[in-house]
């Protein structure tokens, strides 16, 4: 068997339990198992393969089909650019979740003043240190309840070479906190807690819990985190939260119950209402 015909059967495999991106994912995971970049898997799609590289490839393949996430599989995956390290502890960056990157830059008149930022729920760092990427002078804070996404945060940190300007704490959203923040955002959980068992297996059954549910309507994160987050936030300064879909107006309300003032609604390549943005009213 060459490695064109192994990445046919394996999408013959997945494409067989409903996943759309069946070829693309095959790819994927041979280049994984092979150690190759795409290009060199391409110039060399005929070579054959030798049965150790056989047998692990099918373990792979074995975890895809039990709809383990290929993000999981490979332990990274790309966000803004950027290589994240991933793991069941810890959501996988989704592009959508880049609206809030791009919203709060087009918010920054200069991008290299010496701005604080604060990521509450930061996971794998994904939001935070893109931002920090693309913000040179920039500093921050990122915040989660789960010691084993802080690790991988700080990892991600690490290998992207901004661990001197990302702080990592563990921590419940802002308790515990006395500075306030030039830009605060946050991807915070908000699937309801009946929907969590209807979702995609790779979410439901391999994502952390902690991660996904946003109690019984699904805002219940989003009350407890506007408040804090008012008190946070340096006068005049945006606030940017992911919504999930239908959640924009509740979560705009919530926003202005707090003492914020909503002023924008990003939405993503979906055209869905992804990124609520409120700011502190200048005292």
């Amino acid at each position: 068997m060459d490695r064109r015909a192994a990445i046919d059967s394996a999408a013959a495999t997945l494409r067989g339990l409903g996943i759309d991106a069946a070829r693309r994912e095959a790819r994927l995971l041979l280049e994984h198992c092979l150690g190759l970049t795409p290009g060199e898997l391409v110039a060399g799609d005929r070579e054959p393969m030798r049965p150790a590289d056989i047998v692990r490839f099918e373990g792979l393949i074995e975890r895809r089909r039990r709809r383990e996430p290929v993000s999981q599989i490979l332990g990274q995956w790309e966000f803004w650019g950027l290589p994240f390290f991933v793991t069941a502890d810890t959501l996988t960056p989704r592009p959508d979740s880049e609206t809030l990157i791009e919203a709060a830059l087009s918010l920054i008149d200069d991008r290299n003043a010496p701005l604080r930022l604060l990521d509450l729920g930061t996971g794998t760092g994904c939001l935070l240190l893109a931002l920090l990427h693309e913000l040179p002078r920039a500093t921050g804070l990122g915040v989660d309840k789960s010691a084993k996404a802080l690790a991988v945060a700080r990892r991600n940190a690490e290998a992207l070479g901004l661990a001197a300007r990302a702080k990592l704490a563990l921590g419940d959203w802002t308790r515990g906190l006395t500075e306030s923040f030039d830009l605060i955002l946050s991807n915070p959980p908000y699937i309801r807690t009946d929907e969590i068992p209807n979702l995609m297996p790779e979410v439901a059954g391999h994502e952390p819990p902690l991660a996904l549910d946003g109690g019984a309507d699904g805002l219940a994160c989003y009350r407890v985190l506007a408040p804090q987050a008012a008190e946070r936030l340096a006068p005049g300064g945006p606030l940017l939260l992911e919504a999930g879909l239908g959640q924009a107006p509740a979560i705009a309300a919530i926003l202005a119950a707090a003492g914020l003032q909503p002023f924008a609604v990003r939405r993503d390549l979906g055209g869905r209402e992804r990124c609520v943005i409120a700011k502190k009213t200048k005292e």
